[in-house]
């Protein structure tokens, strides 16, 4: 591949364009934050004032943006790729993105002449610095075959997985995997800190037990070693989530968001003995206590006014039994038919609630 444009200088796609700078592959980049692309400009890279020209400039255009949206931006806006692109120039999508999103702006890519690939990576910020990583690609086999020796050089395991849409079908997969074991690596890590075990010795004997995992042998040791940045979000997480299934709900575990408020309830400032004035001046615990149990209803539902304004769809007050817990899970119909199940998964907590009976989309 002579020429290779990178559009994404993020926390992954700086990390890829860097490994195909260090091979000595001719390079054109371009990001909004011109601090990425000088660092690029002064290792040799070119810098491209806009998508359009990077894609006129090269023969693989390389984009890894945070989200569908941004990507088709950059594709169909002005001055974007699709202006640029012409005969057999080849569009190789590596963000974690939608497969019909991925079909949609393919179908504009080939009708420039183009050739539509997607190519999404696994394996963590972490390792894609050192190309110690894994790429799906899905598309073409012939074009994929003239990109492999760039793909080779970003990642050490290269899968070709069918036609265009089914890599990032596998890597939403892939990322929804890792995040439910992501979640349970913190449960455990709880327990065994809790228990007083040797958290160094329990790694070693996670990593050759049945409960082993590629998150346990990578993000553990993040941890333990006293960080718990991994370079993935909470928001890539949502997003990546989102994506798994228009028809299927997606189950968000913690808190999505928190609202404080304070209230200050001013009384006497002495007791005062309820057979003489506790018919006119109420105490203050009890009135806190009514305001935070009218909080929601008896299924779970939130009573403040106006709380579900904009909220499309019906509410099913399905209790959700954990041992000694229980709860409501409310169900809300999102925009473009996704469903949104806010849950909280506590540890040990079985399946309870059968929402495919539910939903007819």
């Amino acid at each position: 591949m002579a020429k290779i444009g990178f559009i994404g200088l993020g926390n992954v796609g700086g990390k890829l364009a860097g490994s195909l700078l260090r091979n000595k592959f001719d390079l054109t980049v371009r990001d909004l934050d011109e601090n990425l692309t000088n660092e690029f400009k002064n290792l040799g890279a070119k810098v491209a004032s806009s998508a359009k020209e990077l894609a006129e400039q090269v023969d693989l255009i390389i984009t890894c943006l945070p989200s569908p949206k941004i990507c088709a931006d950059v594709m169909e806006g002005e001055n974007g790729v699709l202006e640029g692109i012409s005969q057999n120039k080849i569009w190789l999508e590596m963000s974690t993105t939608d497969e019909a999103e991925i079909k949609r702006i393919g179908k504009k890519v080939i009708e420039k002449n183009g050739i539509p690939l997607d190519g999404p990576v696994s394996g963590g910020c972490h390792r894609a610095a050192t190309g110690n990583i894994a790429i799906f690609v899905g598309g073409n086999r012939v074009a994929f075959e003239r990109i492999l020796s760039a793909l080779t050089v970003m990642g050490r395991k290269v899968l070709h997985t069918g036609e265009l849409g089914s890599a990032t079908v596998l890597k939403v997969i892939t990322n929804y995997l890792a995040s439910v074991h992501l979640v349970a690596l913190g449960e455990a890590w709880t327990v065994a800190k809790k228990s007083n075990l040797d958290l160094a010795k329990a790694y070693k004997g996670i990593a050759v037990s049945s409960g082993n995992s590629f998150v346990h042998e990578t993000e553990s040791q993040v941890i333990l070693n006293g960080s718990y940045n991994i370079n993935f979000t909470m928001d890539l997480v949502l997003k990546d989530t989102g994506l798994f299934d228009d028809r299927v709900p997606a189950i968000v575990t913690m808190m999505r968001g928190m609202v404080s408020e304070d209230v200050v309830l001013r009384a006497a400032n002495r007791d005062l003995h309820s057979g003489l004035y506790g018919g006119m001046a109420r105490n203050p615990l009890h009135v806190l206590s009514q305001i935070l149990a009218t909080l929601h209803d008896g299924n779970g539902r939130v009573q403040l006014p106006g709380f579900y304004d904009g909220v499309r769809g019906i509410f099913l007050g399905q209790p959700c039994i954990t041992r000694s817990l229980r709860m409501s899970l409310p169900i809300c119909m999102a925009k473009k038919t996704r469903c949104c199940l806010p849950v909280l998964i506590l540890p040990m907590m079985q399946p309870c609630l059968p929402y495919q009976n539910f939903f007819q989309i």
